[in-house]
């Protein structure tokens, strides 16, 4: 199974890093057909025990790899570059060649004490090409490694303190004799209070235990794990950057000097990408920013409906790759000034591609009472109404109650367990009632004690359904137990958002602001695993456009402080025993209104619709005319109304048993379209008062919905016809993707004897930033007559050991100069690795060399092309002169641009300088 992979564009190679330790590479070549490449493995090895967690390539052309434990292992260019001079029938031995020629870092570092602590995952390895430098890191640490000498420079954790080898991981034995302390405290606390009740004493265990625990895990470092390191990428300006999982954005320096941290997201980064002056993060709620090289929020939006697990630049767009499996192209230019053009644009046709789907959904509610329901019941219930809807959601309150078995809930919710025997019976009940298999699926539910959340889906709308997420929150004994409180599923359907939230309030007649109290909890605390608002700024899955163009502006798409989740779902949807009475009226009364079936006058005695109505509860939800009797309190197994309990409390019948909803629909806006996306009506609302088998009746209610969702397709196509025929933006792209123009101030440097040469780049253009990147095609040999020979391409594997280039990669402002330093490191000696152990072959080579540089200079919003600037660095070992090619008039004397380093002073900021070397030709 894949599990990295690295893509060489230079030389059309692909290295891929795999679940079983393997280390493969693939060619591309060109296939028969115009434009497409056959990818065919030209090498394949066993790398580590463990799985391939990252891998790059240095600026030396080595490939390094990362794995469990901290091992890393580097594979040297000249192993590679030998084994691709192979042939195919020794195919094998080039394999073998490169298997054995690793460097194994954990056994080359021992100075310091430093190889005990380099024994965490290492998550990901980043080349640091302008600096020649490497980055690991694991989750919580990081390693800074030399390129070239493959040393180790420095380590430290995600504070930016250095490691000390006291930091190292291992058990302290306080864990132990807390979690021992904790249990003995709570036994002697037990014996001293003999009146606490089983439960009592239970749930102080439980509470206390779970306290230790998080105790115990925050000082071994787990309480860190929210911080740990996801995402590790450097941009144009050589600035490092760290994507957390706390949704955290930290800058650092080359240095590994921790600089600033930016937070404008609460959920994991899960992949970050650098394009011009922009970075581009991916998050696992499916939303994707962009910031500038400042951190400074540009714009974000909802790119898929699950994790962006990956995020990849080329041919003008930024590609990102979702859990499911998705993949999307975004604009690098957006967020932009195009965008409110196509925006205004677009919104002109929306008519052309926006299509309206009906849905119909059955939500039920039902207080069972710790009860099992016979069969009859259940399809008196669910089975006839099911007929022809879409999706059921079923709440069920009081499935199981007692202290034990609150208890046990609680125990499970602390270490992320939940559900019970009783609560899979009546899942299994209700997926037979429902002929679940062969006309429903079931695709989600959640227990927390006596509550219980179901949801089925008809199969033939599965493709249009998912993304379902669960949540809990406990009302009952400091907000801590589940015998009241709310479970809740939320769903995208055709690309919107629907909550169902199913409650067991507070009971009791006189306990209405607890009731309110409960409610408010609910609905400011439920969370699910992502949040809604992540999904509202537009139709999630719509296409990658016009979805763009709708947020490109928006300055923060986390929702602010304060702004529940469920507020940002386009339609949610509360059932349950809400245990809201008739207020004002006795037992005898209440019972001769139902028999004379006068709910016009009861409801005017209901005290939800009396505190909906004063604004302390459900606000801005509805609920369909009651027309059925109250369905609280009833003796069991007694049919008709006669069944009202009669007993000594004599309940006084209520409407405990409801279903409210919110959809889209405001003020301004009822049509259903793209602006009111989710519009509903309730074809039934009833009480199945033939079902004995509870204290409560079950009610059930059809909704039928219009949904607003868009035809990607012909958005697509609306997109590009506007893409092409509309002059002002056609310019404007042009002139953002027009490549600076640059010189440079010398294309031949002799080096030897440690020279350090100075190579200035100027951007002539007065408005743009110019991108360069320098890389080596190729080495050759200098024979005797001065000339080269023997080359060797390198294609994008980068530098020979003999030359060292700094920055060889940078941004450059308008009218701005770039220093590039080539310097000569003296490296006449070789020595060979075989099975991680150096050998004791040395092999000294004292030719000349020369290598061919090329700059490449793009601008930042311009993927595909680039300006190259060729430049010959020859390194003489001995007292040779150049060539004749670079001795002007066949003279003895070296060309003149040549540039030492005691030669040259600081001119970035001359414009002297500039107004000079604009009258200069680049090679």
């Amino acid at each position: 199974m894949l599990r990295v992979w690295l893509v060489m564009k230079g030389s059309r190679v692909v290295w891929s890093g795999h679940i079983d330790g393997r280390i493969r590479c693939w060619k591309m070549d060109p296939g028969p057909d115009s434009g497409l490449s056959r990818v065919n493995e030209v090498l394949s090895w066993v790398a580590h025990r463990g799985p391939v967690m990252s891998m790059i390539m240095t600026c030396y052309g080595d490939l390094w790899s990362g794995s469990e434990g901290g091992v890393i292992k580097i594979w040297p260019w000249e192993a590679l570059e030998k084994a691709f001079s192979l042939t195919a029938e020794e195919r094998h031995m080039a394999a073998l060649l490169v298997e054995r020629s690793y460097i194994d870092l954990r056994n080359q570092v021992t100075v310091n004490g430093f190889s005990n602590v380099l024994n965490s995952d290492v998550k990901h390895l980043l080349s640091d090409n302008s600096r020649a430098k490497v980055w690991s890191a694991g989750f919580l640490s990081f390693a800074l490694w030399d390129a070239r000498t493959r040393e180790l420079l420095k380590m430290f954790n995600i504070d930016g303190q250095i490691e000390r080898l006291d930091m190292l991981s291992g058990q302290d034995p306080t864990f132990e004799d807390e979690i021992k302390m904790k249990t003995v405290a709570g036994s002697k606390k037990e014996k001293m209070q003999p009146s606490f009740g089983f439960f009592q004493r239970s749930r102080n265990a439980i509470m206390g235990a779970a306290d230790a625990v998080r105790r115990v895990a925050a000082k071994g470092g787990l309480g860190d794990d929210n911080r740990r390191t996801e995402a590790l990428i450097i941009t144009g300006d050589g600035m490092i950057w760290t994507g957390c999982a706390n949704g955290s954005l930290v800058q650092w320096d080359g240095n590994g000097n921790r600089l600033q941290d930016f937070q404008y997201h609460s959920v994991a980064v899960h992949c970050v990408c650098t394009f011009g002056l922009r970075i581009w993060v991916g998050y696992a709620s499916g939303i994707v920013q962009v910031l500038d090289l400042e951190g400074n929020l540009l714009g974000g939006w909802v790119a898929h409906s699950s994790p962006v697990i990956k995020l990849a630049v080329g041919a003008g767009y930024v590609f990102t790759l979702a859990n499911h499996g998705g993949i999307r192209g975004w604009n690098v230019m957006s967020p932009g000034p195009l965008d409110d053009i196509l925006r205004s644009e677009l919104a002109g046709k929306e008519f052309l591609y926006t299509r309206i789907e009906n849905l119909k959904i059955l939500t039920g509610t039902w207080n069972v009472a710790q009860g099992k329901a016979s069969r009859d019941s259940l399809v008196s219930w669910l089975g006839s109404a099911a007929r022809d809807v879409g999706i059921v959601v079923v709440g069920l309150q009081e499935v199981e109650m007692g202290a034990g078995v609150l208890a046990m809930s609680a125990a499970k919710e602390t270490v992320g367990l939940e559900g019970s025997s009783v609560g899979q019976w009546w899942l299994d009940m209700i997926g037979k009632t429902l002929d679940e298999g062969s006309t429903f699926e079931r695709v989600g539910s959640r227990q927390l004690a006596g509550l219980l959340i179901a949801m089925w889906v008809r199969n033939n709308l599965k493709a249009h359904v998912g993304d379902v997420d669960a949540a809990a929150v406990p009302c009952g004994f400091g907000r801590a137990i589940g015998n009241k409180g709310a479970v809740g599923l939320r769903i995208r359907v055709y690309d919107r958002v629907m909550c169902f939230v199913n409650c067991h309030f507070a009971a009791h007649l006189e306990a209405v602001n607890r009731r309110n109290a409960d409610f408010d909890h609910v609905y400011r605390t439920m969370t699910f695993g992502r949040p809604s608002s992540f999904f509202s700024a537009a139709a999630v899955g719509t296409s990658s456009a016009a979805q763009m163009l709708r947020c490109a502006n928006v300055t923060a798409v986390n929702s602010p402080e304060g702004i529940p989740e469920l507020s940002e779902a386009d339609m949610v949807i509360f059932l349950g025993d809400f245990n809201y009475r008739l207020d004002g009226i006795s037992y005898d009364e209440a019972r001769d209104f139902v028999s004379q079936r006068c709910f016009d006058w009861l409801r005017k005695k209901d005290q939800l619709r009396a505190e909906m109505g004063a604004g302390n509860v459900f606000q801005g939800m509805r609920e369909a005319v009651i027309r059925f009797p109250p369905t609280y309190k009833f003796e069991k197994h007694q049919p008709g109304l006669a069944g009202y309990g009669s007993g000594e409390k004599k309940r006084i019948p209520a409407w405990c048993d409801r279903v409210l909803y919110r959809d889209s629909r405001s003020a301004h806006v009822s049509e259903c379209s793209l602006d009111c996306p989710v519009v509903s009506l309730i074809s039934q609302y009833d009480a199945c008062m033939d079902v004995t088998d509870s204290d409560h009746k079950p009610v059930r209610c059809m909704f039928s919905i219009d949904i607003a969702k868009v035809d990607e397709s012909v958005r697509r196509q609306e997109f590009g016809d506007i893409m092409k025929s509309n002059e002002e933006i056609r310019y404007a792209i042009d002139e953002l993707c027009k490549i600076p123009e640059t010189i440079v101030s010398t294309n031949n440097i002799i080096l030897q004897n440690h020279d350090t040469a100075i190579l200035r780049i100027t951007n002539k253009c007065g408005e743009n930033y110019a991108l360069f990147e320098i890389i080596c095609e190729g080495q050759s040999i200098i024979d005797e007559n001065g000339q080269a020979s023997n080359h060797h391409p390198r294609g994008s594997y980068g530098f020979p050991q003999w030359l060292e280039v700094t920055p060889a990669a940078g941004i450059i402002k308008p009218d701005q100069i770039a220093e590039v330093s080539i310097h000569l490191e003296d490296f006449p000696t070789l020595e060979a690795y075989v099975d991680g152990v150096p050998q004791n072959s040395w092999c000294e080579d004292t030719r000349d060399k020369e290598a061919m540089l090329v700059v490449k200079v793009r601008s930042t919003c311009n993927t595909n092309e680039t300006k190259n600037h060729r430049i010959r660095v020859r390194h003489c070992c001995s007292s040779r002169t150049a060539p004749p090619d670079t001795r002007p008039n066949g003279s003895g004397q070296i060309q003149g641009n040549l540039l030492r380093r005691a030669d040259y002073q600081h001119l970035n900021s001359s414009y002297e300088v500039v107004n000079h070397l604009r009258n200069l030709h680049s090679p």
